[in-house]
Order: C-alpha cells, then sequence, then structure tokens
C-alpha cells in the first residue's frame, strides 16, 4: 500500500496533492524532497496537503521542494479548489481554504463539473520592511540597493502571504536565475530567505515575470509570486492597479482591488494520479 497523489500545475508551477489525513506519521518535508526529484522522484515544485479544518472549509499545508514548509501558494491554491470541487469534496463554487498566511476564499469558474479557473483572495499586502521581513531602517524597500556579489541591485519588496523581493530588468526572460537566484534568497538581508522575481514591463496593463522560488529553485509561474511582482510594479508606478502577469506558459490577472485585497485568477490543470510506494 502506497500514498495516493495526484500531480497537478498552474501555468507549470507543479505541486503533488496528498489527502494527508490518510497518512498518519508521514514524514512530509522527507516524502517532498523524495517525490519532487526531477530525476530520481516524479518531479515536481512540492507537495501540498489536502486537510479537513476547524474553522474553514479547508486547510492547505505545502512542502517545497526542498522540504521546507511554505505560508501560501497561488497556484497551489487554485489547483487545490480544482481538486477538492472536482472531487465531490467541496460542493459549492465559492469557499475558503486556510493556510499558513490566514484564510484564502476562492471562486471558480465551472463548466459542467470541470474547474476552468479560479479567482482567490491573496489578502492584503504588506510592504514595510519588517512585515517582509527584511534587515534595515524602517520604512518600505523601493528599488533600494542591494548588495550582491560586489553589484548592487535594485530591489522592491512585498509581502502577499511570504516574501518577495523584485527586481526590474530590461529582458526577464534573460535573466541568468540559476546564477543570481539562489544569491539573493539567501542573503543576508532576509532572515527568513526570499522568493525572487525579475520583471520587465510592457505597459500600463502587462509585466513579463520570471521567478526563483524560496525552496524550490527556478519555477514555470508562482501564483504569490506573480501577486510580488506585480505589487512592486503598482508601488514603483509602472502599472495599473489591475495587470497582466506573463508567464513561461501563459498569463495570470492580479487585480489590487479598492478593498485593499490582491486577486489572482488562473487556471488549473490535473496531469495525472499514482501512487508513492511507502
Amino acid at each position: 500500500m502506497g500514498i495516493e497523489f495526484t500531480k497537478m500545475h498552474g501555468l507549470g508551477n507543479d505541486y503533488h496533492f496528498i489527502e494527508g489525513e490518510k497518512y498518519p506519521g508521514v514524514d512530509w518535508p522527507a516524502l517532498s524532497r523524495a517525490m519532487s526529484h526531477r530525476h530520481l522522484g516524479v518531479g515536481s515544485d512540492g507537495i501540498i496537503l489536502v486537510l479537513p479544518d476547524d474553522q474553514y472549509d479547508f486547510k492547505m499545508r505545502i512542502f517545497n521542494a526542498d522540504g521546507s514548509e511554505a505560508e501560501t501558494c497561488g497556484n497551489g491554491i487554485r489547483c487545490f479548489a480544482k481538486y477538492v470541487y472536482e472531487r465531490g469534496m467541496a460542493t459549492r463554487t465559492e469557499f475558503v481554504i486556510n493556510t499558513l498566511a490566514g484564510p484564502n476564499r476562492v471562486a471558480l469558474t465551472v463548466e459542467g463539473r470541470d474547474v476552468t479557473r479560479v479567482r482567490s483572495n491573496m489578502g492584503k499586502p504588506r510592504f514595510e520592511r519588517h512585515e517582509i521581513p527584511m534587515n534595515g531602517p524602517a520604512g518600505q524597500v523601493k528599488e533600494e540597493p542591494l548588495m550582491v556579489d560586489g553589484t548592487a541591485m535594485h530591489v522592491t519588496c512585498a509581502n502577499i502571504g511570504n516574501p518577495h523581493a523584485v527586481f526590474f530588468v530590461e529582458d526577464a526572460t534573460a535573466v541568468d536565475l540559476a546564477s543570481v537566484g539562489p544569491k539573493v534568497e539567501h542573503h543576508p538581508a532576509f532572515p527568513a530567505r526570499t522568493n525572487v522575481e525579475f520583471v520587465n514591463a510592457i505597459d500600463r496593463q502587462n509585466i513579463v515575470m520570471r521567478i526563483w522560488e524560496r525552496g524550490s529553485g527556478i519555477t514555470m509561474a508562482s501564483g504569490s509570486g506573480s501577486c510580488g511582482a506585480a505589487l512592486a510594479s503598482m508601488i514603483t508606478n509602472r502599472v495599473d492597479r489591475r495587470v497582466n502577469v506573463h508567464l513561461v506558459f501563459g498569463v495570470l490577472t492580479i487585480d489590487w482591488a479598492e478593498d485593499g485585497c490582491v486577486y489572482q485568477e488562473g487556471p488549473a490543470a490535473d496531469v495525472f494520479s499514482g501512487e508513492w510506494p511507502l
């Protein structure tokens, strides 16, 4: 007998979904490291546990490919919503998923029983340095010099349940993520490490983003990363408060609404289901 899982992805950001309550006593960080390995495992950016919650409809726990636990995951939230609805675990098209970053309300677009798109409320962003968290004097971090290997890189920071360090460049697709990403993630300025995004603005409604994810490395997309990139672009007056974030395999729409909350909307997809041997 093994652990049943379903591999899903949001625009290429892929996770293995497991109904965690069925498997008590599992070392989830170790399992995530094993399953996520691109050559020795199934291959993913991590695992996500589908769990009951005492206060809300469901609870989501996210373990990155390196076994570390993440506060939230925008692409994971959309996949989670599709998973529970299409399997009859949720009967409504709007419900709340609890995360380490707090509750996240999702609204589903459904055709028949198939979830085609999910809009989720990522909550209110935080910009003060201690809220990122980032070392240094009080205030917001906007295009501030950060020394990386002797070079000053200008960073803008936001927290949308997890930390984001955003750098504006001429061409986000040309950045050597594998080289610079881990240096910023583990930079001593970020005591909890950080996600790292490189962004170039196309116009007031569109940006291109590439990401090095904390705990997972290069990923094809990130919902929270797209939010962080969009927010950094907004507070530096590069874009409007509703923006399309262009990723490797598609587009997420990010809306910083009048209620102060950030909403992300995009697709989610099943890949396959399987069983991981114990």
